[in-house]
């Protein structure tokens, strides 16, 4: 049986970008660099969706995770408030 074969990230938008210059063909492209042409659509499909995020604003980027990684360091900092009181009330300082 065959084992997949791994790409580098950079190999994968070298080739998108190539695809997206029109300079070569898919099957050029597919032929030049040993890819499947289905793999290099799905790169450049993927690359034409991701490049608004490249020029977002800073603030605007991953908004959504940066609240979810706030909520999840506060909820921590709690615990371990908690955890250090009950210790030094526990060791009697």
């Amino acid at each position: 049986m065959k084992k997949r074969r791994v790409y580098s990230a950079e190999l994968k938008a070298r080739v998108a970008l190539e695809a997206l210059s029109g300079a070569y063909t898919l099957a050029e492209l597919a032929k030049k660099h040993d890819v499947h042409p289905n793999m290099i659509t799905k790169w450049k499909k993927k690359a034409q969706e991701h490049l608004p995020e490249l020029f977002a604003k800073r603030g605007d980027h991953g908004d959504a995770s940066h609240e979810a990684e706030l909520k999840d360091l506060h909820a921590k900092i709690g615990q371990l408030t908690v955890e250090n009181d009950f210790l030094s009330k526990a060791f009697g300082r």
